[in-house]
């Protein structure tokens, strides 16, 4: 495994920001952390990087021991942090040449070119990070993640405060790195989830409630089947409720209702059968699928009512 977590918890004084949180991390895998402020998001990813040590637990990165190998692991780890640490004061090549030396690197100068390229920092290389835009300081903070080439990377919020623009191109260059490398990718967006990861975990005060690829996600955690269907003419809304098992139908525009039904119910043979019934004939009728944001918030009000 890249990452393995077990049974991991952190407490601050009276306040458990953890609670015997146990994931792993396959070698290759985009995977999303996803929670609300407070959750244990940040936390979680400071152990996993060695700069927090566990209250109990263990955590291993490509099966060596974080806390009995702290500088071992850190060479196997990439980080950006949620708070991107730059050296304000120092242009972007001169800060790389520096994380090089930190690390030790050979060849430093073709690494830092490499490095420049793969980011698309090449117009903004002779700046000061000072002067770059925020889209840029985070490319800058991904660029020196990725210098030692790292089996694994972990991003904090890596696209907090970004504009549209940055946000694609951050998006696309964290996909292309995952192609090669293990990728655990922090964020409170769901769109980020749902645009370049493979699997989903979610926190919530500071307990797992969902480890899921994210394509089967809308299938285990809905409550209800919604359908969208639209008949040839107008129908009642009292009839499609009335169909066993439909909860609710609602007319979204003419002629066409969305209906949710009880999980499994199968109604699609009750709704062509009502159509006939009514000498009407339907033209589209589809599953819609929850969507990732829907079933974030049900996942995190069930955990703190429970």
């Amino acid at each position: 495994m890249s990452i393995l977590v077990e049974n991991v918890s952190k407490i601050y004084g009276k306040q458990k920001a953890l609670h015997n949180v146990s994931f792993e991390v396959k070698p290759g895998e985009i995977v999303g952390f996803l929670g609300p402020n407070g959750a244990g998001k940040s936390t979680m990813m400071k152990i996993i990087t060695g700069f927090l040590p566990p209250t109990s637990g263990k955590v291993k990165v490509c099966d060596i021991d974080v806390q009995l190998s702290p500088i071992a692991t850190k060479k196997k780890i990439g980080y950006l942090a949620e708070h991107n640490p730059l050296y304000y004061d120092m242009y972007v090549r001169e800060y790389l040449h520096f994380i090089c030396g930190i690390f030790k690197i050979k060849d430093w100068r073709k690494k830092v070119d490499e490095i420049i390229a793969q980011v698309g920092l090449e117009l903004e290389q002779n700046k000061k990070i000072d002067a770059l835009s925020k889209g840029y300081k985070q490319r800058v903070g991904l660029a020196q993640a990725l210098l030692h080439d790292p089996e694994v990377l972990i991003l904090d919020e890596p696209t907090t405060g970004l504009d549209v623009n940055q946000l694609e191109e951050i998006r696309a260059l964290v996909k292309e790195i995952g192609a090669k490398k293990t990728v655990m990718l922090s964020t409170h967006i769901m769109q980020e989830v749902e645009a370049i990861c493979d699997r989903v975990i979610i926190i919530n005060k500071g307990k797992i409630v969902a480890n899921e690829k994210v394509e089967n996600m809308s299938k285990l955690f809905t409550e209800n089947d919604i359908f969208i269907v639209h008949f040839s003419g107008e129908i009642s809304k009292n009839k499609l409720e009335q169909i066993e098992k439909v909860l609710f139908a609602t007319q979204i525009k003419e002629n066409t209702y969305k209906i949710e039904a009880k999980k499994g119910a199968k109604v699609q043979a009750a709704l062509f059968k009502l159509a006939e019934a009514n000498n009407l004939s339907i033209l589209s009728l589809q599953n819609e699928e929850t969507k990732l944001e829907d079933i974030f918030k049900q996942l995190t009000k069930q955990a703190e009512t429970a």
